[in-house]
């Protein structure tokens, strides 16, 4: 068997390159990851516990701490969002034409 060399992806348009998946998965997982990690700095900002915010916004403590930990797998932009709406906070989008 041929040795496999790992790839370490940093961000969520290297994973996709790396897994050859197509560009629009990066953008979706670069936005949920935008989510997250202003998630995560709203809630050490807030002092919140993750029990707080699950019972904040009507998702398991368990899910929160995954999603606080990294963890943004079988997690929804919705989701991210209705947390983040719970701690007092609203999410704006912006639609662009793309360069490419």
């Amino acid at each position: 068997m041929p040795k496999v060399k790992p790839v370490v992806a940093r961000t969520p348009k290297a994973l996709a390159e790396a897994l050859d998946l197509p560009a629009a998965d990066a953008r979706e997982w670069q936005v949920q990851n935008d989510l997250a990690t202003r998630l995560k700095e709203i809630a050490r900002k807030q002092k919140c516990t993750h029990a707080q915010i699950a019972a904040r916004s009507g998702t398991s403590r368990t899910r929160v701490t995954a999603i606080l930990n990294g963890d943004l797998e079988h997690v929804s932009t919705d989701l991210l969002i209705r947390i983040l709406a719970s701690l007092g906070y609203r999410v704006r989008v912006s639609v662009v034409k793309s360069a490419a």
